[in-house]
């Protein structure tokens, strides 16, 4: 095909301009474009498919990590002959009180009213504890007859849901029919720590944990991290020094988390070896993995300041110092914090550098400080997913989705210092 162009009047005939084969190498470029829009359309349709998949198995499976099979006991307080604790004790302290005058004895009595010797077993060994708990929150509760929703054992909870023994699935039928045992919402999820059994098991000293050691790497990594960026780009000469530094930051951002716990293993634990499992040596141990991508994306975000801007501060009158801390810092500060976030981010979701340092341990109890034996949320998933009862299958998933809820936030206010401060030239 061929398209004849008419020329003016009076002069000969032009040649057509879009021959055959024109023809053809046009088609083919617009077939091609039309194959790219599909694959990168097939690519989103692909990460969303998979997105979707990941987020319904996490949360059909995490939901009932937010729950936990409960028996009815009803409790007459009265007759039990438990005294009121002293004014002003603390919860251990009215625990341990508690726990002298009888009230484990108490409470498996009163199981045993209500469900016979078999179903009282099956009560968990630790529910006492939370009795006291609520004691020690509502003292009048030594003054009336109670029924409270109590944990069951972790064998009843998986013959409610099916598995385990025929006898145990038998006993949970029964019970569940006669409306004495039940799958509650378990808020106490979210304030307990560490525990043998998934009935008990909570991911408080693991939030904790985490929130430490992201208060230690933030301390240490974002002011090292600024200071660094600001000196290589406004500062520092341009030799064979500068570019060999240059290059080591580029590549320690890429170096992978392992690397930096060996580091820390091996430097940190040699001059603290008493603080191993602790949130500051975990912190430093980030925030020595962190502070390359600061230092990156603060010399990015100082660079994406336009030159006018100096020279017009050095063109009134403002020394080179006055330049970076009063115009050129404060212009790139969003840049500086979105890349900061997005660095602590993938901080908060790391495991590895953290195992070896020690974070793995068993910890039963929320962290008091930053030298205290403490475990992270990613290593408390890792190690929960190692255990074999579908209890803490359940629980797993749902750290995961508490986990991914903090990553979110984190994300979430990244975007909105960074839509907030960000200036437009």
């Amino acid at each position: 095909m061929s398209e004849a162009i008419t020329p003016p009047a009076g002069e000969p005939p032009l040649a057509t301009a879009r021959t055959e084969r024109f023809e053809k190498r046009l088609k083919q470029r617009y077939a091609q474009e039309r194959r790219f829009k599909a694959l990168g359309l097939g690519a989103i349709s692909f990460s969303v498919v998979v997105l979707i998949l990941l987020l319904g198995n996490m949360l059909m499976n995490g939901i009932g990590g937010f729950q936990r099979v409960e028996l009815a006991v009803e409790i007459d307080f009265v007759q039990s002959g438990l005294q009121p604790i002293e004014a002003g004790a603390t919860a251990p302290e009215a625990m341990r009180a508690l726990d002298n005058q009888g009230l484990r004895s108490v409470v498996y009595g009163a199981a045993r009213d209500s469900f016979g010797s078999e179903g009282a077993e099956q009560l968990n060994s630790e529910a006492w504890r939370e009795v006291a708990s609520m004691i020690h929150a509502n003292p009048s509760l030594l003054t009336r007859e109670e029924t409270l929703w109590l944990p069951a054992s972790a064998d009843l909870s998986a013959g409610y849901s099916g598995e385990g023994t025929a006898e145990m699935q038998a006993l949970a039928t029964d019970l569940a029919e006669r409306g004495v045992l039940e799958k509650n919402l378990d808020i106490g999820f979210l304030e307990r720590s560490d525990a043998t059994d998934p009935q008990l098991a909570g991911i408080w000293g693991a939030l904790k944990g985490s929130v430490l050691t992201m208060l230690v790497t933030f301390v240490l990594a974002f002011p090292i991290g600024i200071m660094a960026a600001l000196y290589l780009e406004e500062y520092a000469p341009k030799n064979r020094w500068t570019d060999f530094l240059e290059v080591s930051i580029n590549n320690l951002a890429a170096v992978p988390s392992i690397i930096f716990g060996l580091l820390g293993l091996f430097f940190l634990m040699t001059l603290f070896p008493n603080l191993r499992s602790t949130p500051i040596i975990a912190g430093i141990t980030l925030a020595l993995m962190t502070m390359p991508v600061i230092v990156i994306s603060g010399r990015n975000a100082i660079k994406a300041v336009p030159p006018s801007i100096r020279d017009g501060a050095l063109a009134v009158g403002a020394s080179p110092v006055q330049v970076v801390f009063h115009h050129v810092l404060p212009l790139a500060m969003p840049g500086m914090l979105t890349g900061t976030i997005i660095g602590m981010a993938r901080a908060l979701g790391e495991t590895a550098p953290l195992i070896l340092i020690g974070l793995r341990a068993f910890v039963a109890s929320a962290p008091d400080g930053f030298t205290s034996a403490a475990t992270v949320l990613p290593v408390q998933i890792f190690l929960w997913s190692d255990e074999i009862d579908r209890g803490f299958v359940e629980r797993t998933s749902a750290a995961i989705i508490v986990l991914l809820i903090v990553l979110l936030l984190m994300n979430g206010l990244a975007i909105y210092l960074r839509n907030k401060f960000e200036k437009s030239w």
